[in-house]
Parts: structure tokens; C-alpha cells; sequence
């Protein structure tokens, strides 16, 4: 049987302000999901509400907008798999390896508070299987609560998008909050690279946590080479 992984997408396409565009980091699912395909893993997506996942208009430009990405959009059959994502209560997680939860400005507004996520998450790392995200991603981790009421990331390293991160952005001023501050809140032990924007992955047991786009591929390959 081929490894299974779950992808986990956004369903929102702005900030707290809808002229503010925002939505899937396109990329941190190409790179990933590139490094599983090749490593024979079975994939499948799923965001909070089902459906179709908007994408992030910045994650579509220079320098951000690569040949994975690029690739995706040209293909209909790829495109089409962002019109028609799971919900959780689709989702048996007994049928997955491992969880991974993509980025972008949007999964702060739907993914910490979505109780279906919660319970494949729990369900997943409790098993003994790999629950991992990258960028943003880490916000589908903050509010996770295990069967004995702790939070998942409570007392492990990780790592994600750090605040000064959105500052460099410049996008501090929208988020709807310090993502980096909440993960410390829920007593995680966060770090970061040296330098902002530069690849960063945390491996602790079967949390694999990346810190930025540039870490999405690398977050992956820790994931395979785990699995």
C-alpha cells in the first residue's frame, strides 16, 4: 500500500478588509506535493469547508511564482483538484500517513478554529503518524487539543511564519494576529532561522514544521524521508 497524505488547503480569498486579496500560497503545495508524488505517496486535499480554494495573488508574481507553480495553473486536471477539495467530515483519518498543512495569509482566518481539522490532526499524530506544516500552515496547529486536553504543540519545538517575517511583508498591519506569539502562548517552543525568507524546517518526533515559503520543499522531504 503507497503512503497516503493529506493536503490541507484554504476556503478564504481576503483579510478582515475584502480588498485585500489573499488565499492558498501556491507553491508550498507544488513543492510538496512534488516531493511526494515522486516518492510514490497517494495525495488528497482538503480544506476547512470543501470545495474550491482561492490563491494568493502575491504567491503568482516574481520572484514567488515558479516553475512548479507555473506548471500547476497550466494544467486543468491540477486546477480542477482546487475546485473540488474534501471537507473534513469526508475524511477518515485512518486512511492517511500524514497531515500537511499548506500556507498563506488565508488559513489564519479558518484553519485554527475548524474542529473537523482538529480531530484528523489529533486522530493522525496520535497514531503515531506525521502531522506537518509549513509557513502559515502552523495556525491549523494552535488551537489542536490531544485526547488528554493538552495542546499538540505544547512543550515541542517547531517552527512558522515568524513576525518579523510580516513586517518584511508588510502585511503586519492586516493579519488578524502574531501567529508566532500565539504558537509561544500554547507553550511550543518556536524557533526561527537567523535570517528571514531563508529555507528553516523543525523536526520533533512527528511534528515536521517549515518556517516560510522557501521551506516547502524541504518540509516534504523530511515528511518522506520520515515516512
Amino acid at each position: 500500500m503507497p503512503k497516503r497524505i493529506l493536503n490541507v488547503v484554504t476556503n478564504v480569498g481576503h483579510y478582515d478588509d475584502p480588498s485585500h486579496k489573499t488565499g492558498l500560497w501556491l507553491s508550498e503545495l507544488t513543492h510538496a506535493w512534488h516531493v511526494f508524488e515522486d516518492a510514490g505517496f497517494e495525495q488528497v486535499l482538503v480544506s476547512p469547508k470543501g470545495g474550491a480554494v482561492p490563491l494568493e495573488p502575491r504567491a503568482l508574481k516574481f520572484p514567488n511564482y515558479d516553475k512548479t507553480a507555473k506548471a500547476w495553473r497550466a494544467d486543468p486536471a491540477r486546477m480542477a483538484l482546487l475546485e473540488n477539495t474534501l471537507s473534513p467530515e469526508d475524511v477518515d483519518s485512518a486512511d492517511f500517513d500524514a497531515i500537511y498543512f499548506t500556507g498563506g495569509h488565508a488559513v489564519m482566518y479558518d484553519f485554527p478554529d475548524s474542529e473537523g481539522l482538529q480531530r484528523i490532526t489529533r486522530e493522525i499524530f496520535e497514531r503515531g503518524g506525521i502531522v506537518s506544516s509549513v509557513c502559515h500552515g502552523y495556525c491549523g496547529l494552535l488551537n489542536t487539543r490531544l485526547s488528554d486536553g493538552s495542546y499538540l504543540i505544547a512543550g515541542r519545538r517547531m517552527t512558522g511564519f515568524a513576525w518579523r517575517e510580516e513586517v518584511l511583508a508588510r502585511v503586519d498591519k492586516l493579519v488578524p494576529y502574531n501567529a508566532e506569539e500565539r504558537c509561544k502562548e500554547r507553550g511550543a517552543l518556536y524557533e526561527k532561522a537567523k535570517l528571514p525568507f531563508v529555507s528553516y524546517v523543525v523536526v520533533d518526533g512527528n511534528l515536521v514544521t517549515g518556517q516560510n515559503p522557501g521551506s516547502a520543499k524541504e518540509t516534504a522531504e523530511k515528511v518522506a524521508a520520515l515516512l
